[in-house]
């Protein structure tokens, strides 16, 4: 077979599938920094800390076990999965209905996969992959949208609206409800999830509660939706973001035991035809990860820390600039709304969000996602910016030593993202 014969294979009925915007843009960066441009990586949001050294260990010193693991995860890993959450959450969870796969990325789909009809309900903004997950699952998606005025939160009379007017009779309603949130940063309050959760009771809705970042509330104070809606929620949430290990593709479902045994072997069936099991050395090094010991607190403890002061004081530059945006609560991302600058950025021929993050990318090097990839109108303004483009293993260093991130540390260790908005700022003049 000669390289240029065609396929007599029928591709007309192929899915429609793209690549993830998040993926793309960390891609395309590495490319121009391959090339010798300078990039500001705010596109791509991989936590800039490496795991915990003594975790790292556990993966060296089971990098020979390779034998396949159950498909529900390792057992001493789910008891741990369920104290940990006990313990930081205040999250009852029965170790038979934790499941433990590649990523949350993957437990979410699982999930919606495991219905033949459902609702699929999301809300504007989210990230990037649900839509794509859902619509690969077969289930119709609902948009529900949010407000700047409103901090982009979901508010109960739209969660009505939308519940009064699904879009299919069969199934269940199935809302993913990420907070912190990615692309904006922000959270619930206690009164807010329950109000939500009286909405989530009257329609029986599924809820798939994203709490990924939920340990990097920048003031430790996350509260799970579980504890509000304990019988209708799953939580997911992993290793990537709080432990830096984004890589080893470790995430963690907590079914409410409501959901029962048939629900469990379904989600666990579709484990064993797809991913078959997470990676043997690294569920065993999840086990110490998931002791929540001094290491681990203070671990956690200080990227708080430094994530707080860097998007408090990023937020201050780019809010006195004339950019709308709300002080980031948890993770490391905020959702600047450029629109308050439309007339200035007209003149320049941007007039809408993919526009604008290709102006950027092209003349100043700052790399930033369209808001349109989070479900935003293609002619909104609204970006996402991952302020992770740091040495975070020095930050770490320098925080343990001193206890402080004032605007000195920040310029020290976490100068190039500073350095990125001041260029962003002045690009927009």
């Amino acid at each position: 077979m000669t390289t240029n014969q065609l396929s007599t294979v029928d591709f007309s009925t192929l899915r429609e599938a793209e690549q993830s915007e998040t993926l793309f843009i960390n891609d395309f960066s590495k490319q121009k920094e391959a090339r010798g441009e300078k990039v500001y990586k705010f596109g791509f949001g991989q936590s800039p800390f490496f795991p915990p050294q003594h975790v790292i260990d556990v993966v060296k010193g089971e990098a020979h076990r390779k034998e396949y693991m159950s498909v529900q995860g390792l057992q001493e890993l789910r008891v741990a999965v369920a104290q940990f959450h006990k313990q930081v959450d205040n999250i009852d969870t029965d170790p038979n209905f934790v499941l433990i796969g590649p990523g949350s990325k993957m437990l979410i789909y699982t999930v919606m996969a495991a219905f033949k009809k459902a609702d699929v309900f999301l809300i504007t903004p989210s990230w990037v992959s649900y839509e794509p997950q859902a619509k690969l699952s077969g289930h119709p998606v609902t948009r529900i949208q949010t407000t700047f005025e409103n901090r982009w939160r979901l508010m109960p009379s739209d969660l009505e609206a939308a519940c009064r007017s699904r879009k299919q009779s069969e199934g269940p309603i199935i809302l993913i409800l990420n907070y912190p949130g990615n692309p904006d940063g922000l959270s619930y309050t206690k009164e807010e999830l329950r109000e939500l959760s009286v909405v989530f009771r009257k329609y029986g809705v599924l809820v798939v509660s994203d709490e990924i970042y939920g340990l990097l509330n920048h003031e430790g104070e996350h509260i799970s939706l579980a504890t509000e809606y304990p019988e209708g929620t799953i939580v997911t949430t992993g290793l990537s973001k709080w432990c830096g290990a984004g890589g080893w593709r470790l995430g963690v479902a907590l079914v409410p035991k409501a959901f029962g045994k048939q629900f469990m072997d379904c989600i666990v069936g579709i484990a064993s035809e797809t991913y078959s099991t997470a990676a043997a050395p690294i569920q065993l090094a999840a086990i110490q990860a998931y002791q929540y010991d001094s290491r681990i607190k203070s671990f956690v403890e200080a990227q708080r820390a430094i994530l707080k002061a860097l998007g408090q004081e990023l937020t201050q530059r780019l809010i006195k600039a004339g950019v709308a945006v709300h002080m980031p609560e948890g993770a490391f991302y905020i959702n600047p709304d450029f629109s308050p600058l439309r007339e200035k950025l007209a003149k320049k021929g941007v007039t809408n969000s993919k526009q604008l993050c290709e102006a950027l990318l092209q003349n100043v090097g700052v790399a930033l996602l369209p808001g349109e990839a989070f479900g935003y109108p293609e002619a909104n303004l609204v970006t996402r910016l991952a302020y992770v483009d740091f040495d975070g293993t020095a930050a770490l260093n320098a925080y343990n030593q001193t206890q402080k991130a004032d605007a000195a540390f920040l310029n020290t260790y976490c100068g190039k993202v500073l350095e990125g908005i001041d260029a962003l700022i002045n690009w927009i003049g």
